[in-house]
């Protein structure tokens, strides 16, 4: 059986009866674009390299430029991504700072 996109599916969550093409909305995985200082498109894992000194709040210390950051993680948020590097735990870099390497 197959459901047409203007057939009714009821949904568990808030208990009313919504169309197919609603259902299948709810369930598709929201995806974010997050690109970098230039326009590329970042994912998880990418290394990127810093396009400006950044001074770290908390640590004490200034990312200098061209620092290069690997195996980068995206948050969900278009803006953000989180990093690690050797001196900083729970690095987070805002996407128009770096540049994909």
């Amino acid at each position: 059986m197959t459901i047409a996109d203007d057939d009714y599916v009821y949904d568990d969550e808030t208990g009313e009866w919504i169309t197919a093409a609603e259902a299948a909305a709810k369930r598709a995985p929201d995806t974010v674009e997050v690109r970098d200082a230039v326009g590329n498109l970042l994912a998880d894992g990418d290394s990127v390299v810093l396009t400006k000194d950044l001074k770290v709040k908390g640590a004490g210390q200034t990312l200098r430029r061209g620092t290069v950051i690997k195996s980068i993680r995206l948050t969900g948020d278009a803006q953000e991504i989180d990093c690690r590097h050797e001196s900083i735990k729970g690095l987070v870099l805002r996407a128009e700072f770096v540049r994909k390497r």
